[in-house]
């Protein structure tokens, strides 16, 4: 029996079967396994934060943060594939669509992969300070670090695919402006992932339902005094 973190190795060192070879029946569970129990990790120590600060109900946000990065992963990937299976097929890279699916799930598993390798140094963070501010600047840090990498892999992945066809360049970064725009909006929506000291325990904020990006052009707006 292949260990858990021998697929993970692999999904890190680009090997043959996560996109290349083998069937896909056998490929996409393992690359879905690694992708949800890394997010898993990472997503309950995001959730230690109130635990280290000495506040309540700090295991229910445990258990509420490691549900929700798993879904913000999944969530902006799904939310995201159909437009890129139109993309695909208008692009005339409809035959591609197999491999390059693959290729997109193994890059979420590695992102997913590369967060948990940051966890200790979330908790280290946490252990440091209790500002709760510099938390979520923190995680965002490590957020962005994970994305870097994961586009780092797709586009190891991607790399016969554009060798076989130049416009799948293209499709790829249609594929990134979807993904984030999709991200940034599922994870306003998610929020809270830290859990503010003193503030009830909850899965969502009441105002949840909000336009991440109509609240951030508010803020900016005000910060100019128009």
């Amino acid at each position: 029996m292949v260990s858990p973190l021998a697929y993970a190795d692999d999904i890190l060192r680009r090997a043959p079967w996560t996109t290349q070879s083998g069937t896909a029946a056998r490929a996409l569970p393992r690359l879905a396994l690694n992708l949800t129990a890394f997010a898993l990790f990472y997503g309950a120590a995001m959730g230690t934060f109130r635990l280290l600060a000495g506040e309540d109900e700090w295991l229910k946000q445990i258990a509420y943060s490691a549900l929700k990065v798993p879904l913000l992963l999944t969530g902006s990937f799904v939310i995201g594939l159909p437009s890129f299976f139109v993309l695909s097929t208008l692009l005339g890279l409809r035959r591609d669509f197999a491999e390059s699916l693959r290729a997109l799930v193994a890059a979420q598993a590695g992102l997913a992969i590369v967060l948990a390798a940051f966890a200790p140094l979330t908790l280290l963070w946490y252990a440091s300070s209790t500002n709760y501010s510099s938390a979520l600047f923190f995680n965002g840090v490590m957020f962005a670090g994970a994305s870097l990498a994961a586009q780092y892999l797709l586009r190891g992945f991607y790399r016969p695919l554009i060798a076989r066809n130049p416009r799948h360049r293209k499709l790829l970064i249609a594929w990134g402006a979807i993904y984030v725009g999709v991200a940034i909006q599922l994870a306003w929506l998610l929020r809270p992932f830290v859990g503010a000291p003193q503030a009830p325990v909850a899965f969502l904020r009441p105002d949840a339902w909000d336009n991440a990006y109509v609240v951030v052009a508010r803020l900016v707006w005000r910060m100019l005094g128009l």
